[in-house]
């Protein structure tokens, strides 16, 4: 979201639950659109309340599982805000060799892209733009 958009927005990352490092295939893709995700962790729901994050103060949640579509409905239940769910292929244990699990993590990364810019428009982002040329070029 910071690559295409910047600092136009507020967004928080978190899932049902924590118990696990980011993936090292979602590291690579992310890579090679210039986007650093080694440093990233994952956090629960549960956790950005501990941290201070009220749900409340976002205008939008959206899930990518149907675990994470039932978490937010459930947890904002009481709140007005908007829970989309974008149903994105999960790559894991997809793929027998390392290339196979490479493109399907790309095929996923490319996926909620994909989403980003029809929900929230072109990228604001100097470089980002880019990246659309490289896309259409390699079609």
């Amino acid at each position: 979201m910071k690559k295409l958009y910047g600092q136009r927005a507020y967004v928080q990352s978190a899932g049902v639950k924590n118990d696990m490092e980011v993936d090292g295939f979602s590291i690579a893709v992310c890579r090679e659109m210039d986007i650093e995700l080694s440093r990233h962790r994952s956090r629960s729901f549960d956790e950005m309340r501990e941290w201070g994050d009220d749900l409340g103060q976002f205008d939008l949640i959206v899930a990518l599982s149907p675990a994470s579509q039932r978490m937010a409905l459930e947890l904002t239940r009481h709140n007005h805000l908007e829970v989309e769910y974008w149903p994105i292929l999960d790559p894991t244990g997809l793929g027998e060799s390392r290339e196979a699990k490479l493109a399907a993590y790309r095929q996923s990364r490319d996926q909620i892209r994909e989403r980003m810019i029809a929900r929230f428009g072109p990228p604001t982002e100097p470089g980002a733009a880019g990246q659309d040329e490289s896309d259409s070029a390699a079609a």
